[in-house]
């Protein structure tokens, strides 16, 4: 296969973020290239976006990799929320609460 028969489904400026993507759809059995992981020391040479680490898949397997990182994306954003058992403050990253041990509603 040639450059041309993957098409990029994710690039971000954070290698670590891409690299999870990655294996995000390796674990689901979606085989994946990785590119430009380590361009970033030509970011100001070359064009920004063209540094950006990438993930590419084949034709075939990129409606199922865009579900599955769309749906990775909205799992990991939760609003913040007040506990319903005490009334306690608590950002979004928390499944509980410090203060009194209940569950997010």
């Amino acid at each position: 296969m040639s450059e041309f028969d993957f098409v990029r489904v994710f690039a971000h400026s954070n290698p670590l973020l891409v690299s999870h993507v990655a294996n995000l759809l390796e674990s689901a059995g979606i085989p994946v290239e990785r590119r430009n992981m380590t361009l970033g020391g030509a970011s100001g040479e070359l064009p920004p976006m063209e540094c950006e680490p990438e993930v590419w898949v084949a034709p075939h397997n990129q409606a199922g990799a865009e579900s599955l990182i769309a749906e990775a994306r909205q799992d990991a954003w939760r609003p913040d929320w007040v506990c319903p058992g005490c009334g306690e403050w608590l950002e979004g990253v928390f499944d509980r609460c410090w203060n009194c041990g209940s569950d997010c509603p």
